[in-house]
């Protein structure tokens, strides 16, 4: 019996590689020089500071921008709207979603369910499989799934025949 299982994940290697060039980015823009900014990467979560919180909204948008050259969806971004303010430096943590929620999982399997397919949706932690007795179902839920607006972007992994 065919099956997949939807996730959502992102790629930590090119989130380090996003980071990078934004840290070359900044070194060579104008509207940076003589500014205290700084980028830095730990666990997961992307710390952005700067001298004001417009700088910061600057700083994400050049995240942002990389992270798009590295094909990583924007939508997997989450951050506050302001910075925080610290003495002379305003901070910014991005966070990046890892995985699938369980009220999406369980939005995603009631639209599954809607459309009336000869399907199974299981969810299983942080992701949902899918398990059918055609290909071709298994492939209009993927249609389904990517027409949708959930929230943030999904993948496919072992389709199985």
């Amino acid at each position: 019996m065919p099956s997949l299982d939807v996730v959502s994940e992102v790629d930590t290697a090119e989130i380090l590689n996003a980071t990078d060039n934004t840290k070359r980015e900044l070194t060579t823009r104008f509207d940076f020089r003589g500014v205290d900014a700084s980028i830095t990467l730990a666990n997961d979560i992307v710390t952005l500071k700067a001298e004001s919180d417009f700088q910061c909204q600057q700083l994400l948008d050049i995240l942002r921008l990389q992270l798009v050259k590295r094909n990583i969806d924007p939508r997997v971004v989450e951050c506050n709207d302001e910075a925080l303010h610290s003495g002379k430096t305003f901070s910014l943590n991005v966070t990046f979603k890892q995985g699938i929620a369980a009220d999406i999982s369980k939005k995603m399997v009631k639209l599954i369910k809607d459309k009336r397919l000869k399907v199974q949706a299981a969810i299983q932690g942080e992701e949902v499989r899918i398990s059918g007795k055609k290909r071709d179902d298994l492939q209009a839920v993927m249609a389904t799934i990517r027409e949708a607006e959930l929230g943030q972007p999904f993948q496919f992994k072992n389709f199985r025949d």
